[in-house]
């Protein structure tokens, strides 16, 4: 990733060819120390009790806080722009897109 500045302020952002392809994840794992917020993105897949983390994310306390007002921000964007995201049976506290049993790390 470029941290340069042009001219008017701007940061430029490279994104590499092989992060361009991105990573599904479907589960999310958030854990946090006094310093730190941890992501661990995840694949379940129906009849596996067993989740893969794809990707790990780890933030400062300030970092997520931004992160979760830009998700909100864009989350109420697409609501207004494509209707209400439903979210059947949100029981417990998880972001599964369907039931899952216990995993292991």
């Amino acid at each position: 990733m470029q941290n340069e500045q042009n001219a008017q302020g701007q940061m430029q952002i490279e994104l590499p060819q092989d992060v361009a392809q991105g990573e599904y994840a479907n589960f999310a794992i958030i854990t946090h120390s006094s310093s730190d917020f941890v992501i661990d993105f995840a694949r379940v897949l129906p009849g596996l009790s067993k989740a893969m983390v794809k990707s790990r994310v780890i933030l400062a306390p300030e970092h997520a806080k931004r992160l979760l007002g830009a998700l909100q921000e864009n989350v109420v964007r697409y609501e207004r722009e494509f209707g209400p995201i439903k979210i059947p049976n949100q029981g417990s506290r998880t972001i599964a897109p369907f039931p899952v049993g216990k995993g292991e790390a």
